[in-house]
């Protein structure tokens, strides 16, 4: 019951935190800043250019220890080999400007990646300038790209938080898939669930 009272509080957040400063990608749009050096948890320099390969790119927005992150963290690591198999890049941003002094902080994410082996990119972003250039929301939130970096799916990785035995839409990777094999993406947006990005705003 209180994990449930705490989901619900953190959803009610979410939608009064969602920032109304960001910009906002519609599907179709080509992705911006692509050359902006970001810090990888490696200390290396990445863009979304960098990450991108052939047939695109996924771009997912994340943190440390959002509970929704917590519930979906676990199919990560299987959506980088489902992009892998389709010749897709992918990079997870950590967006969380406001917590960089504590949860969100670069030691904390060098230490998350470690902790969970992460095998695709984990960088800083370090003013939340990608999320308010793409319209990012929540955490977790995806942004899929095609291999000419137009927006082909945008929203949530599936539709069970609960865990992936309680899947029955794997949207992700279903447009991971069509993308991979020349089509178009079936369902392009779904509303992202998880907890508001903690921004810099002007």
């Amino acid at each position: 019951m209180k994990t449930i009272l705490y989901i619900s509080i953190v959803l009610l957040s979410t939608t009064l935190y969602a920032g109304n400063k960001s910009e906002k990608l519609e599907v179709g749009d080509k992705a911006v800043l692509t050359d902006v050096k970001m810090t990888e948890v490696s200390g290396e320099g990445i863009s979304i250019a960098d990450a991108k390969k052939e047939n695109g790119l996924v771009v997912l927005f994340s943190c440390n220890q959002c509970p929704f992150v917590i519930r979906w963290e676990d199919r990560y690591d299987d959506i980088k080999v489902w992009a892998d198999k389709n010749d897709i890049g992918m990079i997870v941003l950590n967006s969380n400007y406001q917590k960089r002094s504590g949860d969100d902080s670069f030691e904390a994410m060098q230490l998350k990646a470690k902790e969970h082996d992460y095998t695709f990119y984990y960088v800083l972003d370090k003013e939340s300038l990608i999320a308010n250039a793409y319209g990012g929301q929540t955490t977790p939130h995806v942004f899929l790209f095609d291999g000419d970096l137009k927006l082909a799916y945008k929203g949530a990785i599936d539709d069970s938080y609960k865990g992936a035995e309680e899947v029955t839409q794997a949207y992700l990777k279903d447009a991971i898939y069509s993308i991979g094999a020349g089509d178009k993406v079936a369902i392009a947006e779904t509303k992202p669930v998880g907890c508001g990005i903690k921004r810099k705003v002007e």
